[in-house]
């Protein structure tokens, strides 16, 4: 019995390595992987105009049509025209129109990405985004409790599948390990988003009595239109691989050869509703629900109230508040992309980063509790926040990569997603008025909440750190096969 004088090829990363006994072979082998990195740029290069340039502008004017309703709450007090007056809104009732938004994001959030599967990206997005316009300039016309709160409602409904659409659709065209930067690009331009907010409300204050028009009216207005014309661009989106007009036939087959087997299809009709069952069953689900839930409410909740935060700390007015909103949002955009360099470059891991920063809160909150000199506070302040609007996208990537299947993995964002808006539905409560102003109460809620969330994640890096070995247990079997089977090919008698 003889063998073949070919030897059998080595696989790594799709990349096929000859024989490395045959020089001509080798060259060849090269010159095909230089041509597929290249080819490979000059691909994603293309879908990160659309996937993360498109979507991260639109983030930034989502995110602004949602917080301007906090800074809405001091435009104009000393006028006496503020919202609060106008409206004849008690504490608790302002509190329940800033956490109606987050209760239609909870309704309709989990299935909003499968509503993207069947209408099309491009087509689903051209809807959400025109609706928030519309909703978020319609809230100038409120007159009373109940018409904001219908307002309010509208907003989150149509707000609600955006995010998570966006995650979605980021999961068949990228792999896992091409997220975490992409992600925290998209997530740190929304971190600016208050930023800006705070900055118009400032400027828009000035217009106080226009038109007859209160100054929250006009802001309400302003920021609700840039929404209306970017949902004309939303038409042009790439839906999928296989069917994208940005690409050539040759584009489209390397785009998909390179996604996993668990990646999301964009095939017609492709639903697998098996891979629904195994999220459910999946304890992960659990541990990260429990997750998003605690730093939502531990973490994001200050967010809810921060200009009214600041204002109460006592050494500002409220023009000059909606000011000093600025700097932790802008902190939290820097810190980010900080981050989100670093867990490219492999240098930190999001795990233990999620950990450090939920601890870096919880620090906060201690000295937010016990310290009383209003600059000090501030500055920490500044650092909750920066570290509150950076924990979910360094996680995000560790999320999407324990999910399987079109169905599980659109359910699984969703969802996960979802559970964050309990920031906005606790948030307004926790962080009443009735707080106020040292908020002691408020931050020691926080800091159970933050507590609980640190356990939840340390249990879902246990949960998937298993999972990951048993895959690649795994896999190596099925390997060792694929090479018996090869070999044996290629023996002959």
């Amino acid at each position: 019995m003889t063998s073949s004088t070919r030897k059998v090829d080595s696989i790594v990363d799709d990349i096929v390595i000859p024989d490395q006994d045959d020089p001509t072979e080798i060259l060849a082998g090269r010159e095909l992987s230089t041509n597929n990195h290249g080819l490979e740029k000059a691909v994603m290069r293309k879908v990160d105009l659309w996937l993360v340039g498109f979507y991260s502008l639109v983030y930034v004017f989502r995110v602004i049509d949602s917080a301007n309703y906090s800074n809405a709450a001091i435009i104009n007090l000393e006028h006496g025209t503020g919202i609060k007056k106008q409206l004849g809104l008690s504490p608790s009732q302002w509190a329940w129109t800033l956490s109606i938004f987050s209760y239609s994001y909870m309704i309709f959030e989990p299935t909003n990405t499968l509503a993207m599967k069947v209408f099309s990206p491009s087509r689903w997005m051209f809807v959400l985004i025109l609706s928030w316009g519309i909703s978020a300039c319609s809230s100038a016309a409120a007159q009373d409790f109940t018409g904001m709160m219908c307002v309010r409602f509208a907003i989150g409904l149509a707000e609600a599948g955006f995010f998570p659409a966006v995650l979605y659709h980021m999961a068949f065209w990228m792999r896992p390990i091409e997220m975490p930067q992409r992600i925290a690009i998209f997530y740190s331009v929304g971190q600016l988003s208050p930023a800006v907010s705070g900055l118009l409300a400032y400027a828009i204050g000035f217009m106080d009595g226009i038109g007859g028009l209160a100054g929250w009216r006009w802001l309400f207005l302003i920021e609700g239109l840039p929404a209306i014309l970017l949902s004309i661009g939303a038409l042009w989106l790439p839906d999928y691989p296989e069917t994208a007009r940005i690409l050539t036939e040759e584009e489209k087959v390397f785009l998909q050869d390179r996604l996993g087997k668990t990646a999301p299809s964009g095939k017609k009709g492709h639903w697998d509703f098996n891979s629904l069952r195994k999220l459910v069953k999946d304890p992960t689900f659990y541990t990260f629900t429990i997750y998003w839930i605690c730093h939502g409410i531990g973490g994001f909740g200050v967010g809810t109230a921060l200009p009214t935060v600041i204002y109460e700390l006592g050494f500002t007015t409220t023009s000059n508040s909606q000011l000093m909103n600025i700097p932790p949002y802008v902190s939290a955009f820097v810190f980010l992309n900080i981050v989100g360099y670093f867990l490219h470059r492999k240098a930190i891991r999001p795990w233990t980063t999620a950990v450090a920063i939920e601890s870096t809160i919880i620090v906060c909150y201690i000295i937010l509790y016990t310290v009383h000199v209003p600059v000090v506070r501030y500055i920490f302040l500044i650092v909750a926040v920066s570290c509150a609007g950076s924990a979910y996208p360094v996680i995000w990537p560790e999320r999407i990569r324990a999910l399987e299947g079109t169905v599980g993995s659109g359910i699984g964002i969703g969802w996960t997603n979802a559970m964050a808006q309990f920031s906005g539905i606790a948030g307004p409560h926790v962080f009443s008025t009735v707080f106020g102003p040292t908020y002691h109460v408020s931050y020691g809620i926080c800091l159970a909440f933050l507590s609980v969330g640190i356990a939840a994640i340390l249990t879902s890096w246990l949960l998937v750190w298993r999972k990951d070995r048993k895959k690649r247990a795994e896999q190596g079997e099925e390997e060792g096969e694929e090479v018996s089977q090869t070999t044996g090919m290629n023996i002959r008698v």
